[in-house]
């Protein structure tokens, strides 16, 4: 399963924000990848994800494979919508 998200501002809604997103991610069991312009990160590395910047306005796919793949996808969407 694949999202396409536009990041809104997370590091005005979160107090660590790229922290926050890993735990989310590893809530689940599914593996999660979030993708812009080549690059290919795991959401549940927390050096991976530092390395990743995301940053507002940047849209960003993420791909969802597994048993919780629509929780997961949905739980990634709103963190990173700040819905």
């Amino acid at each position: 399963m694949v999202q396409s998200v536009v990041v809104a501002n997370i590091d005005k809604a979160y107090n660590n924000p790229v922290a926050e997103l890993v735990q989310t991610a590893c809530k689940f069991e599914s593996h999660i990848t979030v993708q812009t312009d080549g690059k290919f990160i795991n959401a549940k590395s927390l050096m991976g994800m530092m390395a990743f910047g995301l940053r507002e306005g940047m849209e960003i796919e993420v791909s969802v494979e597994g048993t919780d793949e629509t929780a997961a996808i949905e739980a990634i969407q709103k963190f990173l919508s700040c819905t």
